[in-house]
């Protein structure tokens, strides 16, 4: 402790040391810091060539090469359907033709849906599957970054919030991570909206929901999130966009989006990396 004051003693300006002189002694020292950090930038520059070298960049799809990171090849660029109107006015379900802004699907009139659509960057296909698995079970987590980047054309102007459909606490312990908080971070990242990975959690483990069908998806999940009470003024009368990977049947999104709705959410929309068409009420 002694020589900590006697250093911080020495280092003070003193009558035998003027102040030039320790503002002098100060200016030697940040210029010692901009010193090593233009070495750490000019270091960094030498080396990225041999990086790019050894690890290059590659398709999110097939893993060919490619000109730079969050990148697809052509063919797997080709074969990716983004999704754009015209679409279901209520859920955002592409339709073959334009039939008028107000055209609701038939699922939708079946069974009007609690959130205010549902947007994908594309449709679920061979090469958004591969993004989806590698990301979710390959632990490629910088795969969030490219689902992002081609998700943030369909976030609404006027969010407020993101919110990653969450996991329960075992799968993530077993998986490491949640992807669809991966996503949700890197949408916040490139829009600079906030996101919040804490504010809804899923309160029991649910089996995995794969080979079920809609209607018994729904049943699985019934229940199965919850919003802690000191949450509820982050979401009560605002636009909170529900974040997730892939949408199949809207089970699980149904599920998040009442708990937001009933915490009192003004609206709740829903923006997934990849969306499952061909699917409707079962």
């Amino acid at each position: 402790m002694r020589a900590i004051v006697r250093r911080c003693a020495i280092a003070a300006p003193t009558p035998s040391r003027s102040i030039k002189d320790f503002r002098c002694g100060h200016a030697e020292g940040l210029c010692a810091d901009r010193s090593a950090a233009t070495s750490a930038a000019m270091l960094s520059r030498l080396l990225r060539p041999a990086i790019a070298l050894a690890l290059p960049p590659r398709c999110a799809g097939c893993g060919a090469i490619t000109d730079s990171d969050h990148r697809f090849c052509a063919e797997c660029w080709g074969s990716l359907r983004f999704l754009s109107p015209p679409w279901c006015a209520a859920c955002h379900r592409p339709l073959e033709y334009d039939q008028g802004p107000d055209t609701r699907c038939g699922p939708c009139l079946a069974r009007p849906p609690v959130h205010a659509g549902v947007d994908a960057a594309v449709a679920y296909g061979p090469v958004a599957r591969t993004l989806a698995l590698r990301l979710k079970y390959g632990g490629r987590a910088s795969l969030a970054q490219t689902a992002a980047r081609h998700m943030i054309r369909h976030l609404p102007d006027d969010a407020h919030l993101l919110v990653p459909v969450p996991l329960h606490r075992w799968r993530i312990w077993s998986r490491g991570y949640n992807q669809a908080g991966l996503i949700a971070a890197a949408l916040s990242r490139e829009s600079g909206i906030s996101w919040d990975g804490d504010l809804l959690v899923r309160s029991r483990r649910t089996p995995v929901l794969q080979n079920m069908g809609g209607n018994a998806r729904r049943r699985v999940v019934r229940g199965a999130f919850a919003l802690a009470p000191k949450h509820r003024p982050r979401v009560a009368g605002r636009h909170i966009v529900l974040v997730d990977d892939v949408y199949t049947s809207g089970a699980t999104t149904d599920a998040c989006v009442s708990t937001l709705r009933q915490a009192g959410a003004e609206r709740v929309s829903v923006l997934c990396w990849a969306r499952v068409i061909d699917t409707g009420p079962d």
